[in-house]
């Protein structure tokens, strides 16, 4: 069933935090430029990579903000129940605000119908019950492939692809890490009435180095699980299996073909792991020679946090070389 979320009392789980990385810069840029209007927007990415937060984001700042915001889980959802009670003129029950239709691949066939039926082709004048909500829809799926596979509609797939936004997954943006956590950190802090945590060291380094398959989710999770503990390390403990840490190069035993350690060599994966440290060091070294060693002029130029390249000093051992 759809659920309501109220957006003004923040009673959700929902969040959107621009970041550092040039692809969430970007995604910024454009969910100013058309959240004012009524265009179909279709949001497609990961599990976890926050569809329903920027859904909300993008309903937030339009022009339908005090109006509701009703989400739909296609995947559970019975469709009519969108349209139930029809209010007087023939108009569905969904006439005002934004609706979030989150996978909306899963819609059967019939469903997929009736949602044809609903939207509008640009000609509002013609008489029907016709969704006047401005609708935002969310897939994990290339529904390309879905309609060449005869699973989606074609007409329906051109009514809600207004302006596609394509959200990237957090191993593609690591270097909004550092603000992600610091935003989870302190809004589980508030919500737990708990003392936010600082972090010992060597924790970033921990997390730059996840490869976060549940995404933004996951990084969330991780960030309520220390402020419920008390204890980063315990947290951290407990997700063991995931995090997957990184061995030291010193300490990794190189692979053979086989699949067995051989303690002569390294490995493929170590050596281009050494290649990207030294290309990113020498990267950063140039712009702080740039700079003059100025740490703030220096993240703005590489584009990056201040935060995210005060954790990149450290990684790299170079935090103690001069003061911004």
């Amino acid at each position: 069933m759809p659920s309501r979320v109220d957006h003004r009392t923040g009673n959700n789980a929902t969040y959107f935090v621009s970041g550092a990385s040039a692809a969430m810069r970007a995604l910024e840029r454009v969910i100013t430029d058309i959240a004012p209007t009524d265009i179909p927007v279709l949001l497609v990415g990961e599990n976890g990579t926050g569809k329903g937060a920027v859904a909300l984001e993008l309903h937030n700042r339009s022009r339908h903000c005090d109006e509701p915001f009703v989400k739909c889980n296609c995947s559970i959802a019975n469709f009519d129940s969108l349209v139930a009670n029809p209010r007087p003129g023939g108009r569905a029950a969904a006439a005002s605000g934004t609706l979030f239709l989150d996978e909306i691949v899963q819609l059967g066939p019939s469903d997929q119908r009736r949602m044809l039926q609903l939207l509008p082709d640009g000609d509002r004048e013609l008489a029907g019950p016709w969704l006047s909500a401005r609708v935002i829809s969310a897939t994990t799926k290339n529904l390309e492939d879905e309609m060449q596979g005869g699973r989606f509609l074609q007409e329906l797939y051109y009514r809600i692809d207004g302006v596609c936004l394509r959200l990237p997954s957090l191993r593609h943006r690591t270097e909004d890490i550092p603000d992600l956590l610091a935003f989870f950190l302190k809004k589980y802090a508030v919500l737990f009435n708990r003392q936010e945590p600082k972090l010992g060291p060597g924790v970033m380094d921990l997390l730059l180095q996840h490869s976060w398959p549940g995404n933004v989710r996951e990084l969330e999770n991780m960030a309520r699980k220390i402020v419920a503990l008390g204890d980063e390390q315990l947290a951290l403990g407990d997700l063991a299996g995931p995090v997957r840490v990184v061995p030291p190069e010193s300490t990794a035993k190189p692979v053979t073909a086989n699949g067995e350690g051989n303690g002569n060599g390294r490995s493929l994966k170590d050596a281009a792991r050494e290649a990207s440290r030294k290309a990113e060091r020498e990267l950063i070294l140039k712009a702080l020679d740039r700079t003059h060693w100025n740490r703030k002029r220096t993240a703005r130029e590489l584009q990056i946090s201040y935060k995210a390249l005060l954790y990149k000093l450290k990684q790299l051992n170079l935090d103690g070389t001069s003061s911004s």
